[in-house]
């Protein structure tokens, strides 16, 4: 008979003593790939901590106050918040709500897809749905995030069966300079509203600005002069840093830029609204005074964008030019016209981007804002010599001769 025992190893301790103490470790370091240590000196250890108090910690009251204000553009706040506002609303429509701040990767990515089969249905473009879903990923708690790839892996497979059906992402129309004289012509200039107006669009397209960059610019940013303007843009969508960004632009007796430049602010002197820290565009009456606005106004009396693209497409309407090659005039039809007429004429993207405020590099200018009319005037196909001439003389001759057959061949 075979007995399986146990053998443990022991040390007998006579009765009335203590075991004696465990050896004290040794100090933990804390190493990672990051760490680096000269001849000699040793890792941090891992327990130590800097010696923060509760004071390290605190914001006063007038810097939390800082912090609750916005770092965003007014759009960009309602933008995001419809977005979120449907993204919540989903959430809690769901046979078990979900939480919707801070969401998990998967519930981010089941309402991603939610969007793209709505899309699908007609309801959503995919550039759309991608929007949507930034806005929500950004909304997040930087520490909670989702995952958005496996979202965006649908959203890429989807775009591609969307172009290929046909799908194609609207773009405003190109206010060329042929089409920009022609809505000014329709402009009466007499008015304050007219003075307005017109110069609205001539900076539109001489400084290829944007609906926000219009709205929020000031009258100290804008300096006239005989020959042209120098107009310093304070912020755009490319320096959000607020770094700023000057040029001047010569007078062209098409745009008479400084002419509408010096009538407009002539008004708004007269009506006691052109001091330097003013927006340069105001909402008017219809008998051509200042409209006024609630004391509490977030943008005080700046204009909203969305306003001012409202007033340029009711301009376009007005002078018979709604749409343009099938495409709807909107605020960035002139950023959009005067690159294309510089793009025509060969200026370098380079000078574009600068004059544009596109960020260096980029190829923005060329892949969208490129915008000429019908099939354009750049065909490759041109520099083939073409088959004419007397070249073509020659084989007619040549046929009628009977030297060659019908094929061409001798």
């Amino acid at each position: 008979m075979t007995v399986d025992l146990d053998v443990y190893e022991a040390e007998l301790i006579p009765e009335g003593e203590m075991p004696p103490a465990p050896a004290p470790a040794g100090p933990r370091y804390l190493v990672t790939q990051h760490t680096m240590l000269g001849p000699g000196e040793l890792p941090p250890l891992a327990d130590q901590r800097p010696a923060w108090t509760d004071d390290d910690f605190r914001l006063s009251a007038e810097d939390q106050a800082e912090l609750e204000e916005s770092d965003l553009a007014d759009n960009t706040i309602a933008n995001r918040d419809s977005t979120t506002r449907a993204f919540e609303a989903w959430c809690a429509a769901q046979k078990r709500p979900r939480l919707a701040y801070p969401c998990t990767t998967a519930t981010y990515t089941s309402y991603g897809l939610h969007l793209i089969r709505r899309g699908k249905a007609g309801e959503f473009k995919p550039d759309s749905v991608g929007q949507y879903m930034s806005r929500i990923w950004s909304w997040q708690p930087v520490d909670y995030r989702p995952d958005p790839s496996r979202f965006k892996g649908r959203l890429r497979v989807w775009k591609k069966d969307w172009v290929k059906a046909g799908g194609s992402v609207e773009r405003a129309a190109a206010a060329t300079i042929d089409y920009t004289v022609r809505i000014l012509d329709s402009i009466d200039e007499n008015t304050n509203i007219g003075k307005r107006d017109a110069f609205l669009i001539v900076l539109a397209y001489a400084n290829l600005h944007r609906e926000s960059e219009l709205a929020d610019q000031l009258v100290k940013r804008l300096r006239i002069y005989d020959t042209g303007i120098h107009v310093t843009t304070a912020m755009s969508k490319t320096d959000q840093t607020g770094k700023g960004s000057g040029r001047f632009i010569n007078d062209r007796a098409d745009l008479q830029l400084v002419r509408r430049a010096r009538a407009w602010f002539a008004v708004l002197h007269e009506l006691g609204a052109g001091g330097s820290d003013q927006p340069v565009f105001r909402s008017l009456t219809v008998k051509g005074g200042l409209r006024s606005y609630p004391a509490d106004r977030k943008r005080g009396v700046r204009m909203r964008p969305g306003s001012l693209n409202e007033r340029l497409q009711l301009l376009a309407e007005r002078a018979g030019v709604p749409y343009i090659d099938g495409k709807k005039v909107t605020s960035h039809s002139w950023r959009a016209g005067a690159n294309t007429d510089m793009a025509e004429k060969n200026v370098s993207l380079a000078e574009r981007n600068r004059a544009g405020r596109w960020a260096d590099g980029s190829h923005t200018a060329d892949t969208v804002y490129d915008r000429r009319h019908g099939a354009g005037k750049d065909d490759p196909l041109d520099k083939v010599p073409q088959y004419g001439g007397a070249a073509r003389a020659a084989v007619a001759e040549a046929r009628a001769a009977g030297e060659l057959k019908p094929d061409g061949h001798p």
